[in-house]
């Protein structure tokens, strides 16, 4: 008797479930993921390695920093000098050129840190709404000039800006060089480029329907740009406000140019005092730097939802 072997017809144009294709060709498809997670925990590792020395260095003393370097504390540990004071001089001031304590600066910050990031949100709001939901003639064009001042660098401003705040004081009496308003208002400002196209690729995403039975309904720009707009922009707005803050927070340039000296000098500028008139506090600097680190930690993880969706919202439409 003659064994009969069925024979698979493809129909043209059929479609073929993956679920059927052989197991190997599975394991093909998992091999590059796999690799990939290798190299990527390789990137993440080689990319800790100064934190991890940072660390280090922060619990030795001077001479046991000055002497050798942080690795071999990992490799002889019995020889590493360790200690806690570094954190308490680093927060005392006791040995800073400033004069300061850091919990002094850490206020100052704090001080600079909030209006530069509520300004040019509050502000950009409400010119990516214009932008996206009002019309007006050069519209635009505007907006190509607002994205083009993207390209411009805080550095080249440094000069005619401080020109500026000189003769303000100049015909006011009111100093502004060396106070917090002098790094509001550079920060603010070349923050307000990016904010607003963030902002407005944002919103041009919403339901232009919704906005639209709102006017019906008889609602003014204003009830619908808190009532509907605002709290639909919400991952936009953190995502910036996440962004803005760990610049601002960071910022030593801006800082060092409009607040020189003085009692209004930020964190930043602590941690240069801290490192002494001869270079010799690297590891009150390493403390330091992660007392610095506390603030913009607990900020990222607690609104990270935010970031990656606000940022990338409005990039598809």
């Amino acid at each position: 008797m003659t064994e009969v072997v069925p024979t698979i017809v493809k129909t043209p144009g059929a479609r073929v479930d993956s679920r059927a294709q052989p197991l190997n060709m599975r394991g093909d498809r998992a091999k590059p993921r796999v690799l990939l997670t290798v190299i990527l925990g390789i990137f993440s590792v080689l990319w800790l390695v100064p934190a991890l020395g940072l660390l280090v260095t922060s619990f030795r003393d001077t001479t046991a920093a000055k002497a050798t370097g942080w690795w071999v504390a990992l490799i002889d540990p019995a020889r590493a000098g360790w200690t806690s004071q570094n954190y308490s001089d680093a927060l005392s001031g006791s040995t800073s050129g400033t004069g300061q304590s850091l919990s002094s600066e850490f206020l100052n910050s704090i001080s600079v840190v909030l209006p530069a990031t509520i300004l040019p949100i509050m502000f950009s709001a409400f010119a990516a709404y214009a932008f996206t939901f009002l019309e007006f003639r050069f519209k635009e064009a505007y907006f190509a000039v607002i994205v083009g001042l993207l390209v411009v660098p805080v550095q080249i401003a440094f000069v005619p800006v401080l020109q500026t705040f000189q003769a303000i004081t100049k015909a006011t009496g009111i100093p502004i060089v060396g106070t917090a308003p002098a790094v509001w208002i550079v920060h603010s400002a070349f923050a307000l480029p990016l904010c607003i196209f963030i902002l407005r690729n944002y919103m041009s995403t919403l339901p232009n329907a919704l906005i639209e039975a709102a006017r019906v309904d008889g609602a003014s720009h204003f009830v619908i740009f808190w009532r509907l707009v605002v709290p639909m922009s919400i991952p936009a707005l953190a995502s910036f406000a996440i962004f803005q803050f760990l610049w601002t927070w960071n910022d030593f340039l801006v800082a060092s140019i409009f607040i020189p000296q003085g009692n209004n000098q930020v964190l930043q500028q602590g941690l240069l005092g801290l490192l002494g008139q001869y270079q010799q506090g690297w590891n009150l600097v390493a403390a330091g730097s992660f007392v610095v680190l506390i603030i913009p930690l607990i900020v990222f993880f607690a609104m990270q939802r935010f970031f990656v969706r606000g940022l990338t919202a409005g990039s598809v439409k």
